[in-house]
């Protein structure tokens, strides 16, 4: 059941982000140079970024499978035929460009993620590192000191300060 839940909430999720990341930052590419193509453009480098990513954690170790690449330029080319055949409507670009975006995007992922190993195994093989002892955070000391004279002093000291050096100016001129 875990497994479901935690697959199902992140494919929306990343569906729904992933949607508007590739449509809005064609749609702005597209509408300020004019040029069909920047989608397919852009999604080949959001691709080429996460491939890179992807190796970086194969470099760390953990399995091939472990960084899923999501699909974006068979979408994203969805939208560059769309900014074509509205004749640079960009209000029609966007709704249905937006659209057909949002309804392709999630079912290219779909496939991709089935190839995936089960994260629970991959969770329990691969473990966290733990951190060593001078990254391990260090609970925040918040209100330790709030009636200390200490604290008191130098917020007196601190508020005090101002209209004492507008005085010593005042005085030095």
């Amino acid at each position: 059941i875990f497994y479901t839940d935690w697959a199902w909430t992140s494919f929306v999720e990343f569906s729904v982000s992933q949607s508007t990341m590739l449509v809005v930052g064609a749609i702005y590419y597209m509408l300020f140079t004019g040029v069909p193509g920047t989608a397919t453009y852009y999604a080949t480098i959001m691709t080429i970024y996460t491939w890179v990513a992807k190796g970086a954690w194969f470099a760390l170790g953990y399995p091939y499978d472990f960084i899923v690449t999501p699909v974006w330029i068979p979408s994203a080319m969805l939208l560059d035929l769309t900014y074509w055949a509205t004749r640079r409507n960009k209000h029609a670009a966007i709704i249905i460009g937006g659209t057909l975006v949002g309804l392709s995007l999630p079912i290219f992922n779909m496939i991709n993620l089935l190839l995936v190993r089960d994260p629970l195994e991959m969770a329990f093989k691969y473990p966290r590192p733990t951190l060593p002892p001078y990254m391990t955070p260090i609970e925040p000391q918040v209100g330790k000191f709030y009636n200390s004279p200490v604290a008191l002093g130098s917020g007196a000291g601190a508020v005090l300060s101002v209209p004492i050096a507008a005085l010593g100016a005042k005085l030095n001129t």
